[in-house]
């Protein structure tokens, strides 16, 4: 006998996991859809001592009473902090966690961290012990996508939601190992921007941490709906849970590059010596020698990028070595830390790069009519705006192996960042785009999507090939070829300043 303990989101309780709960009992399992003290239904319970700690005692005397012999602790977004928490303390007990749409918590980590709403984020900042609003109507996709929920359980929802106690998300998350080891099954789910095919591309190409993931006790399955699949597809989530109490699920392989360190920390292609850097805020102003105002190419770095990630982005030796490439060549090298630590922050790092394409216009040191902006990977979103509306002083875009549309399943990133629905459409400028033969698939059916869309409408685009180079070439492929096209790149763009 399986038992299935069922813990949810924020703002909820274990009525979301009804009908789900109700499939694992027909087919022969235990079920315990929990609600937690002081969140859904217990709301009226929040007290000051109401946090992850007591969550994870209160899941720890749930396990010491069932008398199933296998326990299978199943995590929703928050919910899985509570179970990583209460697996440590019961590791001889527990046969597998669960994640549902989450990543796995490390220890010391506060729920807060994965919190999807910037408001959110920055109200906890500014109160950390007031509770947190449960989202408007309207606004739970902020949340998480909504996709697939039926308008009556979406109007449930929003009904008997209520405010989740701070501490829950602010207190950290204490673990001492005991279940490092043990099997866990994710369930990613695709309308929310989760997919198998995302966590092979994290194995592959981000920091060696992720390879875990790769390990032979970790498992995964991809539901095609939103965050919520034990509203939106109850029963297809019970199918998944039983398949994954019995072992089954896909495996996801690591490649065999040799790379020991994560790849943004990698030495960068080339050696450009060392320039003047002068730091204004979030904005670095890599500057050549000589006098007189000089153009500028502004670098945009993609993500999400974790908030307390270091070296930020302006920081590692891809966008140090690109600052100083420009700066070598005559121009002003311009690195940003923008603030997109989630899919939901595409508009506040829109307007960090506006804010930092204001600044550096402003200079005295730049020719403020002759601004190239060049962004790299997931950053592509952001030059939606510019090729959509493109101002007199944009001399160039330029993208290095781009998403020019966001990828499958990010659903909560805003419709306005498809640069795929924006070149061509105004009279820009021209873009240069080097792209990477070897690219993740994901992206590079953007790249031809946008190709195809540009040839359409009559968009010049320069097109540089790199075709042994993977995602961050300048990086992780340390060849000839890949210097000879990250030269052929700042030609390009170079020309186009001087144009």
């Amino acid at each position: 006998m399986t038992a299935f303990v069922l813990v949810p989101d924020t703002f909820t309780g274990g009525w979301v996991w009804e009908e789900t709960a109700a499939r694992l009992r027909e087919a022969g399992a235990e079920a315990y859809p929990v609600t937690l003290a002081g969140m859904g239904e217990r709301g009226d319970e929040a007290g000051p001592g109401t946090g992850l700690e007591m969550h994870i005692e209160e899941l720890v005397r749930l396990i010491d009473g069932i008398d199933a012999a296998e326990v299978v602790l199943v995590g929703h977004g928050y919910g899985l902090h509570p179970v990583f928490g209460a697996a440590d303390r019961r590791a001889g007990r527990i046969a597998r966690i669960v994640s549902v749409d989450t990543g796995p918590p490390g220890a010391g980590e506060p729920a807060v961290r994965s919190v999807p709403d910037p408001e959110a984020r920055e109200l906890l900042a500014a109160r950390p012990d007031a509770p947190v609003p449960p989202p408007a109507a309207g606004a739970w996709p902020r949340w998480g996508s909504v996709e697939g929920i039926p308008a009556e359980a979406l109007g449930r929802l929003e009904r008997e939601a209520a405010p989740q106690p701070a501490g829950t998300l602010t207190e950290p998350l204490r673990l001492t190992g005991a279940a490092a080891d043990l099997p866990t099954t994710g369930v990613l789910c695709a309308a929310n921007g989760q997919s198998i095919a995302m966590v092979e591309m994290a194995v592959a190409s981000g920091p060696p941490q992720l390879r875990v993931f790769a390990e032979e006790r970790f498992r995964f399955f991809e539901l095609a709906t939103g965050h919520w699949p034990m509203l939106s597809a109850p029963g297809e989530l019970a199918e998944v849970l039983l398949r994954a109490a019995a072992g089954g699920g896909h495996r996801v392989t690591a490649p065999e590059d040799g790379h020991e360190q994560p790849s943004h920390l990698l030495p960068f292609l080339l050696d450009p010596p060392e320039r003047p850097r002068d730091r204004i805020g979030r904005v670095d102003l890599h500057l050549p020698d000589g006098d007189g105002p000089r153009p500028a190419i502004v670098f945009v770095h993609g993500g999400p990028i974790d908030p307390d990630r270091r070296p930020t982005p302006r920081d590692t030796p891809c966008f140090l070595g690109y600052g100083r490439c420009a700066a070598d060549a005559g121009v002003v090298g311009v690195t940003a830390d923008l603030r997109l630590h989630g899919l939901t922050d595409y508009p506040r790092a829109a307007q960090d790069l506006a804010e930092a394409v204001d600044l550096v216009r402003a200079d005295p040191r730049v020719d403020g009519d002759r601004i190239a902006l060049w962004f790299f990977s997931t950053g592509g979103l952001l030059a939606a705006d510019w090729l959509a509306a493109p101002p007199p002083w944009l001399r160039c875009v330029a993208a290095n192996y781009p998403a020019l549309a966001p990828l499958p399943g990010w659903g909560t990133v805003e419709s306005r960042f498809r640069p795929v629905d924006t070149v061509g459409t105004a009279d820009g400028p021209p873009v240069v785009l080097t792209r990477a033969g070897l690219e993740h698939e994901v992206i590079a059916a953007t790249v031809e999507a946008f190709l195809a869309a540009a040839k359409e409408r009559g968009a010049d685009v320069e097109v540089i090939d790199a075709p042994n180079g993977h995602h961050a070439f300048e990086l992780v492929d340390p060849t000839d070829e890949s210097r000879a096209v990250l030269e052929r790149s700042m030609r390009a763009v170079l020309a186009r300043l001087e144009a």
